[in-house]
């Protein structure tokens, strides 16, 4: 390991290692395992963890309709109101399961408004440009306790070589929503295919003032439509899906509060915690775990969630376990931040305590697995720990990290912290995998 950082110049002082087997009272390996470091998205791993012991492996996320009104002959005069609670996973199938479940309630038109309540989270302003200035990017998005299909749509371009045009298709469909296609290029090669387009995503309409390269083949660009507030994409979704239902809407989809008078009408839950951190582990989803993070504030409170109240909470079950962690910097729990900080240390000790908790096989089943999937799928395939560890990765322009379990040859099962700050850091994933070997054959 040191041979490889020193080949990709990082110094010693910029990692941070920490190795200890889980049945140990002391680290075989720590170094600079007190100091604090941005660690990306391994932060996931505490946000998850907690959720899994605060929560509960059995808690889902349940949204809610109410009715506000009289129903007569599939007619409500009055208003309908949905009433979220931070489901992190209310994707589009979901929803329109939901959504049936209100039709077959012997709702058709609904006459008055649509109220949508996002009480249950604080309110609060979010800028999605702050992280890296790329608005658009759907790891953008932000926290939302009506979270809809994570605020994206999935733009698919087919060139049409006969036709000489360029087929759009936008999932969601948005109601009302104009998709202006780009022309047809000859050019020889696809290369930036997404800046060739001349994207202009608006609040009502997406233009492509570009072209789109034939030898491009079909393409798909995930798109956070941020000029679209969270209210406009939920009703622009609802109407459309609505409409399919053979339904109308004659009010405005608007942002409020159930009625207290109103009556209790249809439910979805979620799937339970430990399919959710499934999502966010394996696949490192941002938007998720600040979902995740909220939740935690909110229900440790019963409060609106916040950022600072998930914070408190997890601070709070650290403390109980004996862990103290005054380096500790959670900014949203999903570790793309340039603030969050922790130690090595810290960390281990979390990992360590985790497997010993009863939860333990749905947190390390929640990781990838060295080798075979999510965002370790491609590496050390070829090596005898393939298989043999759950790693969560992170990586931000200045950071590469790795934080998880590795069982060895011999049969012992470690954890494994490494976190390398340095703006030569995305050289130093073979030094980090240098690692990962390294304990599976020596442990």
């Amino acid at each position: 390991m040191s041979g490889a950082l020193r080949q990709a110049k990082i110094p010693a002082r910029n990692v941070g290692v920490f190795v200890q087997a889980v049945d140990a009272t002391r680290p075989t390996l720590a170094f600079n395992a007190g100091a604090p470091f941005n660690p990306a998205s391994v932060m996931k791993l505490v946000t998850t963890d907690a959720a899994l012991e605060l929560l509960g492996p059995a808690f889902n996320w349940k949204t809610a309709a109410y009715t506000d009104g009289v129903l007569n002959d599939g007619v409500l005069v009055g208003d309908l109101g949905i009433k979220g609670s931070g489901d992190p996973k209310l994707v589009m199938e979901n929803f329109w399961m939901f959504l049936r479940q209100i039709r077959a309630r012997g709702i058709r038109d609904i006459r008055g408004n649509v109220v949508l309540d996002r009480s249950v989270f604080e309110e609060n302003v979010y800028d999605p440009a702050q992280f890296d200035g790329d608005p658009q990017k759907p790891y953008n998005v932000g926290p939302d306790a009506l979270l809809l299909n994570y605020k994206t749509v999935a733009i698919r371009f087919m060139p049409d070589e006969a036709g000489g045009l360029v087929n759009v298709v936008m999932e969601p469909p948005l109601s009302g929503y104009i998709v202006t296609a780009p022309r047809l290029s000859k050019e020889p090669a696809c290369g930036d295919w997404q800046g060739k387009l001349q994207a202009d995503v608006g609040v009502g309409a997406a233009v492509f003032n570009g072209a789109f390269p034939a030898v491009c083949g079909e393409k798909v660009w995930y798109i956070h439509p941020y000029r679209m507030s969270a209210t406009q994409y939920f009703g622009a979704v609802l109407r459309q899906m609505w409409s399919e239902l053979g339904g109308t809407i004659s009010g405005k989809v608007m942002p409020g509060n159930v009625a207290p008078v109103a009556r209790l009408l249809a439910e979805w839950q979620s799937p339970a915690v430990p399919e959710v951190i499934r999502d966010i582990n394996k696949y490192s989803n941002n938007v998720m775990a600040r979902q995740l993070l909220l939740t935690i504030g909110a229900q440790a409170s019963q409060a609106p969630g916040s950022t600072v109240r998930g914070a408190q909470a997890i601070r709070g079950w650290l403390s109980a376990k004996g862990i103290g962690a005054d380096e500790l910097v959670i900014e949203n729990g999903a570790g793309l931040s340039r603030n969050e900080r922790i130690a090595p240390n810290t960390l281990g000790q979390v990992l360590v305590a985790a497997f010993h908790s009863p939860v333990m096989p749905e947190f390390i089943a929640s990781m990838p697995l060295v080798g075979y999937d999510g965002t370790m799928r491609k590496r050390l395939r070829g090596e005898s720990v393939a298989g043999q560890a759950h790693i969560k990765t992170g990586s931000l322009n200045d950071v590469r990290s790795i934080a998880g379990y590795v069982q060895a040859a011999s049969g012992k099962m470690y954890v494994v912290v490494c976190l390398i700050n340095h703006p030569n850091a995305p050289l130093g994933q073979p030094a980090q995998d240098a690692l990962l070997q390294w304990v599976f054959e020596k442990g």
